[in-house]
């Protein structure tokens, strides 16, 4: 029996066996209490149910597991994505690669059994993953040529243990010295395991370009060959000199070099002015070849990859956005029922559907998006509405039932006074804003000017302002903004740095340390950069693309970490830093009079720029991507060891500058254009309003009307919506007024946070879903009626847009 009577969400009781769920009001005028009783049985299978919930999981994260479909491997599928088990993967991973700062040649050394054991530790959670993994995966598990990698790696691994244990034990001393050659391999790991598919498709992209762009690569060194052949000839005649007495153009090998270095713009003019000196018609020759193959083949060469990796990213995120219908398609097959003479899913079973997907949503929260989605006004949704399902449940929404403060709550005597009303209303108001935005730019002044008799009354005026913001808006609402959050640690870890300076009465190392976090409030100057309107839609995209960014930072980081673990491998103790405060000419060349005198490595003092460590090797492979001096920087270790030592360094910078810096390119302009461009995505403008249709915006009050018993939608019954002014987005800055209490008029609220979409698979997704077209959906998923919208939501591309 179903019995529905008016519904107070204050109180409630619900058992989850028969869907019985009971609710509670205050006493009526006549001294009858209102309740609401209301039993549904639950509509699926429970089995199933689990299954529908973990393909429409799978579609909201992006991921593309395939999995067997029986209870058992469903719930041992849950299990393998369950938090803790990914989070315990990612430490291992941290810890296996962090490893590097403990082996020799170490940061901080440690005995190699202790690394070693810990390696194997973490292998050990590798292996069980991988055997996880196994447990459920469908029979194509070993076609998939990411698990193949990852047991390779593995067992490679525990051979270069064995290995290096017996050679340390047997011949510690021999030469070469004991070595491990698979700790290189490490990075492999962050892209094979199933966790890491953003890393593995940008992988998976690059590899694709390469083929791509090797047409323009062969030309270009082409070019490069044929105009080294052309100095040799014009310049070996002439027997001219380096201003260091190196031979110049001499060597066909040293012209090849000499001249690639010339496109990087490293060694010009340096390259040129002996042979200018010469003949100021040499410079022709130079003319030429930098507009050939620096302006025009690195031009073409930045096109090239920017367009075929655009399009091998759109094929991914094609492919992407299909696995994901699909996974919906197979959720709603599992759920659909009969109705009007069409396969829909129901509220109830919508309802246990999100019990399970997206347990803290609250009831009206579920009820909302069910009206979102429900276009046709039916309370069921449609297979082509459903499909759009994870998209919607990706869109950040928060859901506020009361925003008052502690002090209100439990001191309402004192929060509600006149003259704390007056406070509150003064900190609140955009003057108050503006005051403190003026005091950070006086006080950057007096930092540059070196007024430090001022920092006093500038540490106990911004302390002031946060407990005054603290006071008036609440330490919840105050810390959901990112600039309170740094203006609290800037302040108040520079007021205990300057306690501490205070006590210590001397200017020692441990107080210096401590001055620069009192410098850290210049920083502070970004905050009103951010509040300026022409510069806060530039600084809040970059804020939104960092997620993105930091999928191709990880990429740029395996690179740099295989290259620094083979450069120590090496050229290891081949460059030492002693000390320039010396007349030990020994000391002052590196550890290498011999070799090094008079070269220009030593004379600019480039000995701290070895591979002795791994934090040493991070920091000299960044010089080299940053170019200027590079071929400085190799000249050292060319001059240590021998010219083959060029090799390396070449491909370092033909893979990690020429090749992945330029795809990291094409991907931040392509991001930054669209995040400029868009303000909300489709869902979030459907969203906003719904919201505001059914009275539940932050700002809005209900009024109570007379029923209308053409009101389709079970939430907005009774409700007429006035908007009021308040502030929409929580945050401190800028606000003119305090917001009420609104629990007192319906209990809930929601609101959007402002340009929130982040994640990396919904970034993607934006860029190329425009160009979806219909017969694709189809034959790929075999997702049928689609509405146009979902196909061609808005044009995105780069032409539309400017």
């Amino acid at each position: 029996m179903d019995l529905e009577v008016s519904e107070n969400p204050r109180a409630g009781l619900q058992t989850k066996g028969g869907r019985l769920s009971a609710s509670f009001s205050k006493e009526n005028g006549d001294g009858r209490v209102d309740i609401n009783l209301t039993r549904f049985k639950p509509e699926t299978d429970p089995e199933n149910l689990l299954l529908a919930a973990t393909l429409v999981q799978d579609a909201k994260f992006g991921r593309d597991i395939s999995f067997k479909t029986d209870s058992r491997s469903v719930r041992s599928y849950r299990v393998y994505n369950h938090y803790l088990m990914r989070w315990t993967l990612y430490l291992c991973i941290f810890v296996n690669l962090g490893l590097a700062m403990f082996e020799q040649p170490a940061v901080w050394p440690l005995p190699y059994w202790s690394t070693m054991i810990i390696e194997l530790s973490c292998h050990l959670f590798y292996i069980f993953r991988f055997l996880h993994l196994r447990d459920f995966a469908k029979e194509s598990f070993w076609k998939d040529k990411k698990h193949v990698i990852v047991l390779v790696m593995i067992v490679l691994t525990l051979l270069d243990v064995i290995c290096y244990t017996m050679w340390i034990n047997i011949g510690p001393n021999t030469n070469p010295q004991p070595f491990r050659w698979a700790r290189s391999l490490r990075p492999l790991y962050i892209i094979n395991f199933a966790e890491g598919r953003q890393i593995r498709r940008a992988f998976r992209n690059i590899r694709r370009t390469l083929p791509d762009i090797a047409n323009v690569l062969v030309l270009f060194f082409f070019s490069v060959l044929l105009f080294a052949l052309l100095a040799l000839k014009l310049f070996d005649k002439r027997n001219l000199k380096y201003p260091n007495g190196d031979d110049y153009f001499m060597n066909y090998w040293d012209s090849i070099w000499d001249l690639y270095v010339l496109v990087t713009t490293a060694n010009d003019p340096d390259v040129m002015m002996p042979a200018y000196d010469d003949s100021n018609w040499f410079a022709v020759f130079f003319v030429i070849y930098l507009i050939v193959c620096l302006y025009i083949f690195m031009s073409i060469l930045l096109a090239v990859i920017y367009n075929n990796y655009k399009k091998h990213l759109k094929n991914e995120v094609k492919t992407a956005v299909f696995s994901k219908r699909l996974k919906l398609q197979q959720a709603f097959d599992i759920l659909k029922v009969m109705k009007n003479e069409k396969y829909v899913l129901t509220k109830s079973s919508w309802h246990e559907l999100l019990k399970v997907v997206a347990p803290r949503r609250s009831e009206v929260q579920v009820d909302l998006l069910l009206h979102v989605l429900d276009e046709d006004g039916d309370n069921c949704i449609a297979k082509s509405q459903f499909l759009t399902a994870a998209d919607l449940l990706n869109v950040d929404l928060t859901e506020i039932s009361d925003r008052r403060t502690l002090l209100e709550k439990y001191l309402p005597g004192i929060y509600l006074s006149k003259v704390s009303d007056i406070l509150r209303s003064c900190v609140a108001h955009k003057f108050f804003r503006y005051f403190f935005d003026f005091m950070i730019i006086v006080n950057a002044l007096c930092i540059g000017l070196g007024r430090e008799e001022a920092e006093w009354f500038f540490l106990v005026l911004f302390t002031l302002e946060i407990v005054l913001k603290l006071y008036t808006f609440g330490a919840k609402r105050f810390f959901s903004t990112f600039w309170n959050v740094f203006d609290f640690l800037i302040i108040f870890a520079a007021l205990i740095a300057t306690i501490v300076e205070a006590i210590l009465g001397r200017f020692d190392a441990e107080s210096q340390t401590l001055d620069i976090l009192l410098v850290l409030r210049v920083l502070r100057l970004i905050k009103i950069m951010g509040s300026i309107d022409r510069f806060k839609i530039i600084i809040t995209t970059i804020v939104n693309i960092g997620p993105s960014i930091a999928t191709y930072g990880g990429v740029i980081f395996v690179f740099y970490y295989m290259f620094a673990i083979v450069g120590m491998e090496v050229f290891y103790g081949m460059i030492q830093y002693y000390t320039y405060n010396t007349t030990n000419t020994t000391l002052l060349l590196c550890g290498q009079p011999e070799l090094l005198n008079a070269s220009e490595f030593a004379r600019e003092r480039y000995c701290s720029n070895n591979f002795n460590d791994i934090l040493k090797s991070f920091v000299l492979l960044f010089e080299l991507t940053v170019v200027n001096q590079w071929h400085v920087l190799t000249s050292g270790f060319v001059l240590v060891t021998n010219k083959a030592a060029r090799i390396y360094f070449f491909t370092f910078h033909v893979i990690c500058v020429v090749i992945i810096v330029n795809i990291f390119i094409a991907f931040i302009l392509e991001a930054f254009i669209l995040e400029y461009s868009l303000a909300h995505g489709k869902f979030e403008r459907r969203i906003e309003m719904k919201i505001k249709e059914m009275g539940y915006q932050l700002g809005q009050k209900p009024v109570v009307k007379k029923k209308s018993k053409s009101d389709k939608s079970e939430l907005v019954d009774n409700i007429e919506v006035t908007e009021r002014a308040a502030q929409q987005d929580g945050s401190v800055s800028g606000s003119d007024t305090s917001l009420d209490d609104i629990s007192k008029e319906t209990g809930l609220r929601f609101h959007l946070r402002k340009r929130s979409r982040k994640k990396v698979e919904v970034l993607l997704q934006y860029m190329f879903e425009d160009e979806l077209a219909p017969d694709e959906v189809t034959t790929i998923d075999n997702v049928e009626n689609l509405a146009q919208e979902d196909v061609h939501p808005h044009p995105l591309t780069l032409d539309n847009v400017t």
